[in-house]
């Protein structure tokens, strides 16, 4: 005689339940224990284990079908048995709720251990599924299933409990973190670059200028320099020079934009970014426009030092009516340089690269140098700010004019 397989009642409260998964066919041979289904409910899932040996020979519910507690999902009986006559579902739970009631699970049963006499985790299907989306590890969660099954509250505890950690992790993370107040040097810094962002209109503009012949020109200079002045020109020096030839032939980026007016300055007062261990500072090359390439590189390195030795008067942080700031010995290629109020422009230079190039039929090794241009739109637009970029790369790129 054909064996009813029952939706168990599943807590108190159960009033309909889900299969969830059919792990077995119609035709398959079974014994009796062995898992044939998985089945949830609103707050539960559970497995449903073979009431005796045999085949099945009809599964009335399919997946994904909800019934009541006591309804009759399926039958097991002999290879070739008839199907008995099924009454309507609802009279079938009627019938069947002691029986349903005999397998109801108490969720709140001790932690039983997750491992099943063969060793292998028991775990629902969306337990398991729930936990490699989030990448925990079961052989980890407590199961509070049937025979120590993981259901899928268990994962979302689990998931609860993990996001606990973290946020203490987190927290101790912060408390041991050290607090360090924005004061002197930096807080100087700090309040110029916020007061720069949030009034003048910035936009960068990026180029390179071919720096070969000028590396050249640089060594044949130096050595002269050294013997005669006791000084080592650098590519610095000349980018400074050009950058001085460039500002008198566009003369809207020697500006300022003060109280809606544009400031145009007679002189070039040419500021040179200097890093230190605590922050930043900009001495100023006075009257640039009238210096040689060889004062203004003694200018560049007098300065520099005495930023570094902290002997800077103020005086010669005041008054730049343009800035360049130089990040090439740190490996930076193009950068956004922040203007330094109130002037219109600054340039960023960045490092050397060396690569391959055509000239004529010809591939040869050539050296680009990363140019940055950040200017005030509120005082010119792209294209005269290109104009004086493309006159600065002209220049670097035909280095002799600089020595005119």
């Amino acid at each position: 005689m054909a064996v009813e397989i029952i939706m168990p009642k599943m807590g108190m409260a159960m009033k309909e339940g889900t299969v969830a998964i059919w792990h077995k066919k119609v035709g398959d041979t079974v014994k009796k224990g062995e898992l044939i289904a998985s089945i949830q409910s609103e707050k539960i899932e559970a497995e449903i284990e073979a009431p005796a040996d045999g085949t099945i020979i009809d599964i009335s519910v399919s997946e994904g079908i909800g019934v009541p507690p006591g309804a009759v999902i399926g039958y097991i009986g002999n290879k070739n048995e008839q199907v008995p006559s099924q009454p309507d579902p609802a009279t079938q739970a009627t019938e069947h709720q002691e029986i349903a009631a005999t397998v109801e699970i108490d969720k709140k049963r001790k932690k039983a251990t997750n491992q099943a006499s063969n060793g292998k985790i028991k775990i629902s299907p969306v337990a398991r599924k729930m936990a490699e989306a989030a990448g925990l590890s079961i052989e980890h969660i407590h199961g509070t299933g049937p025979q120590g099954r993981i259901t899928k509250e268990d994962v979302t505890e689990a998931l609860a409990q993990n996001d606990a950690e973290k946020g203490e992790m987190k927290a101790a993370a912060v408390e041991a973190s050290k607090q360090l107040k924005v004061e002197g040097m930096r807080k100087v810094i700090a309040d110029r670059m916020y007061t720069s962002i949030q009034h003048t209109a910035q936009l960068t503009l990026n180029s390179k200028a071919d720096v070969t012949e000028l590396q050249a020109l640089q060594r044949k200079l130096t050595s002269i320099a050294e013997k005669n002045h006791h000084n080592k020109l650098t590519i610095t020096d000349f980018i400074a020079k050009a950058v001085v030839l460039s500002l008198q032939k566009h003369e809207q980026m020697n500006s300022a934009y003060v109280n809606e007016h544009i400031q145009q300055f007679a002189n070039i007062h040419l500021g040179i970014a200097v890093a230190l261990e605590n922050g930043l500072v900009v001495p100023v090359i006075k009257h640039a426009e009238q210096a040689s390439l060889l004062h203004i590189s003694q200018q560049i390195k007098l300065l520099a030092q005495k930023a570094r030795e902290g002997t800077l008067e103020s005086e010669e942080m005041a008054g730049s009516t343009f800035t360049i700031s130089n990040l090439g010995a740190y490996g930076i290629e193009h950068f956004t340089p922040i203007l330094n109020p109130p002037e219109t422009g600054i340039l960023g230079v960045g490092a050397i690269e060396v690569r391959p190039a055509f000239i004529g039929e010809n591939i040869e090794k050539r050296s680009y140098l990363p140019l940055s241009l950040t200017f005030d739109h509120r005082v010119l637009d792209g294209a005269p700010a290109a104009a004086f970029l493309k006159t600065v790369v002209q220049l670097l790129e035909e280095p002799h004019a600089l020595l005119l």
